[in-house]
């Protein structure tokens, strides 16, 4: 898999990768990241092709997918390490 280019945005880092004639696109932030394999279809050859089907309204749904990630990882840590009752941090004086 080797990398053909970058989209450019303020907060996501945004690749677009090549694998044996399949595009994949690949959105990252600090902690989580998602990829939508495109198969080999000409319309994707290139990023200019790339550029096309990442639009705001995607970026919109991109994010929003993000931000239920981070909802679910922090649900998923509240049941795995609940904070104990009563808990409080120790006294500096």
């Amino acid at each position: 898999m080797r990398i053909i280019g970058q989209i450019e945005h303020p907060s996501l880092k945004i690749s677009v990768f090549k694998n044996e004639g399949r595009t994949s696109v690949k959105f990252e932030t600090s902690r989580y990241e998602q990829t939508y394999k495109l198969g080999d279809d000409e319309r994707f050859a290139t990023v200019e092709g790339v550029k096309q089907l990442v639009d705001p309204q995607m970026l919109e749904q991109v994010s929003e997918i993000f931000r239920q990630m981070h909802a679910n990882s922090l649900e998923a840590f509240s049941r795995s390490f609940p904070v104990p009752v009563g808990h409080h941090f120790e006294e500096i004086i």
